[in-house]
């Protein structure tokens, strides 16, 4: 059994002490092995310049890392969270997973609207992490709307997606549906709630089981869930005794011309 604990925030613009502080309330009351935040989930995400979305922006080994770090090892809880992140001159949209001293950052590769006015084309690629022997990969809101995001973590063999995210457009909980059947992964989704500058974000963060069943999934409300998994199922890639969902790709013909 691997539990997945998803948190949905209604963070204060560029207030990030009382942001994590709460995040951190609302894990402490439950267990998890993983733990999935939001998409900038201690600063807000509406910024109208970039000197604002650099106010609040962190380098990848800051002080959000370092609460993290002792958070995760306190709790032996590995956390997905999403962050802006300071890297020299640039700034990304970026999440870390943390699993006590161990960090690791994956900068948004899909970015959307206005974040192009603020922040840089991730550059890490999709990647990987063993979290209590089960494969975790992370992908960040409008990453989802490209395929090639959770197909690519579920080829390097991610059991489970964690999907940071600040959902305003309303086909994503229903689209990473398809993600994780199309895949045969698990998917956490943590969504925000609540208004920020015009923008109001729709909530319904979720676990998705890899035939894509809905495991669990939050209205509007600020609060966080835990559930329970069993992510080696996600390593049967069989849609049928004849049908291996990796070993039929055509790869040859998928970009094939004349």
């Amino acid at each position: 059994m691997f539990r997945i604990g998803v948190v949905q925030n209604n963070p204060k613009f560029l207030k990030p002490k009382p942001n994590v502080a709460a995040s951190l309330e609302l894990m402490d009351r439950l267990t998890a092995d993983l733990w999935v935040l939001p998409e900038l989930f201690h600063t807000g995400y509406n910024f109208k310049t970039k000197a604002e979305a650099a106010k609040c922006a962190e380098r990848a080994d800051g002080e959000l890392a370092q609460v993290l770090k002792a958070w995760t090892a306190a709790n032996r809880s590995a956390v997905v969270a999403g962050f802006a992140e300071k890297a020299g001159a640039k700034l990304y949209n970026s999440a870390m997973l943390v699993d006590g001293p161990k960090a690791r950052v994956y900068r948004k590769t899909h970015l959307f609207g206005n974040e192009k006015k603020f922040f840089a084309p991730g550059d890490t690629g999709f990647w990987t992490a063993d979290v209590k022997g089960v494969k975790v990969g992370v992908m960040i809101c409008f990453d989802w709307f490209f395929p090639e995001s959770a197909r690519t973590l579920a080829l390097q063999g991610a059991q489970v997606i964690a999907h940071s995210a600040n959902l305003v457009l309303p086909w994503g909980p229903e689209g990473m549906k398809i993600r994780s059947l199309e895949n045969r992964v698990y998917s956490a989704t943590a969504n925000r709630v609540g208004a920020e500058r015009g923008l109001r974000y729709i909530g319904q963060s979720q676990v998705v089981a890899p035939n894509g069943g809905l495991l669990a999934r939050l209205g509007d409300d600020v609060r966080a869930f835990v559930v329970d998994t069993d992510p080696w199922t996600a390593k049967d890639k069989k849609v049928h005794p004849k049908n291996d969902l990796f070993q039929d790709r055509r790869p040859a013909y998928y970009f094939k011309r004349g």
